[in-house]
Parts: C-alpha cells; sequence; structure tokens
C-alpha cells in the first residue's frame, strides 16, 4: 500500500503553532490548491487541506510561514476521530507532512544565522573582500568543464 501526497498552495491563515505534554511542536495551517479543472461556469475552483507538521519542521513553519505563502508539502493523508464537548464523534482528513517546501522568497520572513540582506549594506561600512566573488580569479585549469 501506498499513501503519499504532493501538494503546492498558498496558506489561508498564519500556522497555528502548539506544543504536546511532552513539548513535541505541532503546527496547523491549511493550504489552498487550485484544482485543474474548472467548474461549470469556467472559473477555477480550490480545495482547502488541513496540513499538520511536527518537531524542528513545526518550528520552522511557524517561524517563517504567513498567510498567503506559497509552498509545497509532501507527505500521507491520516484520517482521525475525535469527540467534541457537546459528545458527538467527529472525523477528520488531513496531510500530515514529511517535508514542507518554502517557495517563494519573503521580505518578512526571519533571516537565520545573522544573514544581512544586500539591500541593508550601508556604503560606510567596511566590506570583507574574501566573501566578494568577483574578487576571485579563476583560471580555465580549475574549471571541471
Amino acid at each position: 500500500m501506498l499513501n503519499r501526497i504532493c501538494l503546492v498552495g498558498r496558506l489561508t491563515r498564519d500556522p497555528e503553532l502548539r506544543r504536546t505534554n511532552n513539548e513535541i511542536a505541532v503546527c496547523s495551517f491549511t493550504l489552498a490548491v487550485d484544482d485543474r479543472v474548472k467548474d461549470a461556469n469556467g472559473n477555477k475552483t480550490t480545495t482547502f487541506i488541513g496540513v499538520t507538521v511536527f518537531n524542528n519542521q513545526a518550528d520552522n513553519c511557524a517561524k517563517f510561514l504567513r498567510k498567503g505563502s506559497l509552498t509545497g508539502v509532501d507527505g500521507r493523508i491520516r484520517q482521525r476521530t475525535f469527540e467534541r464537548r457537546d459528545g458527538t464523534k467527529g472525523s477528520v482528513i488531513e496531510v500530515v507532512a514529511d517535508y514542507v517546501t518554502f517557495l517563494e522568497p519573503n521580505k518578512n520572513r526571519e533571516i537565520p544565522n545573522e544573514e544581512i540582506p544586500l539591500d541593508e549594506v550601508r556604503d560606510d561600512e567596511p566590506v570583507d573582500e574574501s566573501k566578494n566573488l568577483d574578487s576571485i580569479e579563476v583560471t580555465d585549469d580549475d574549471l571541471p568543464f
């Protein structure tokens, strides 16, 4: 048996991060995925799919994704049942993500490892020339092709 799903869509709202009793990070969000088939009026249709992510990837999703972020999800489908407060039982089908890919740059994302965007480098600061790729001299013998 195979249970695999690959989706690309946009978040309908900001992700929601919570922690289990064992301090495991759990992030939930809804992904809007456009269908290839149009409705009878010629309008595109959209499917809204719940996604759950665990552990470090859950922390990263909560940190870097926002409403409208274009996101790729690779995971598996899971159906779970639950009991509502009024005692009735419910069921939900969701995607448990194994991999989440951030598919677009976002100026509002946090930047890890103290990286400084190029547009924030000031002219009056000294520039480390060792990091400038234009200053590297490469001969034809050094190229692998």
